[in-house]
């Protein structure tokens, strides 16, 4: 008996060290990995742009992106817990990390709704992750939506974060089409160091977030009004 015990204990500790193995080995290829694209263009071009704009004395004053947050509301999935399995599938392969689930705050009668359901769920990147989806969201996702002539700059809340709605995740390559059964909306927040929302438009503008020109939205009006 003892001895079986002592190697259980032996195969235990070396188990336990090759996954240490591996951690390190794994952190080691992270670091080996080339900077994502965006982040070189922010650290190249768009540090020094906003300098000379805002007449910043010190690189530390330039905002930067903090993290993007991704929120995806399934209220149906109070009827049918299965939607939002759907939903948590879609947005970790649209992300590449795992969502956490959202649960209601409180119970609200009119829409048959108790405290304490999972109605949805979200993701929060940062750093690398939060480069990389920027970079796909503004140069792949984007400009498959019908019809986009840019997103809206009336969506900041006043302290230097900008909020847009997708309609359809299908804009994201990672949804298979053929494979989807419903169709779900999802508000991405880009959550900024800026302390104005001046300073946060610069700084998503100076990044490649396309916002639509003055002139355009003017256009689009008199063209609806026709």
């Amino acid at each position: 008996m003892a001895k079986e015990k002592t190697q259980q204990k032996k195969g235990k500790a070396q188990a336990e060290a090759a996954e240490v193995q591996q951690q390190k080995v794994e952190r080691g290829a992270e670091e080996k990995t080339s900077p994502p694209r965006l982040f070189v263009h922010y650290k190249k071009n768009v540090i020094p742009a906003l300098m000379k704009r805002f007449g910043y004395k010190n690189v530390m004053q330039v905002p930067r992106l903090e993290k993007i947050s991704i929120n995806i509301g399934v209220g149906d999935a109070t009827q049918d817990p299965k939607l939002l399995d759907v939903a948590v599938r879609e947005l970790e392969a649209i992300t590449g990390q795992k969502p956490a689930i959202t649960k209601s705050k409180k119970a609200i009668s009119n829409f048959k709704l108790r405290e304490n359901v999972p109605i949805g769920c979200r993701v929060t990147l940062r750093r690398a992750r939060m480069y990389e989806f920027f970079d796909r969201f503004i140069n792949i996702a984007l400009p498959r939506v019908r019809d986009f002539r840019g997103v809206s700059d009336k969506s900041f809340d006043g302290h230097g974060n900008y909020t847009v709605g997708v309609k359809e995740q299908i804009i994201f390559p990672e949804i298979n089409v053929d494979k989807i059964t419903r169709i779900n909306g999802m508000d991405v927040t880009f959550v900024t160091t800026a302390k104005s929302d001046i300073e946060a438009y610069e700084l998503l503008k100076e990044m490649g977030m396309p916002f639509v020109k003055r002139q355009e939205v003017v256009q689009q009006k008199s063209e609806q009004k026709q």
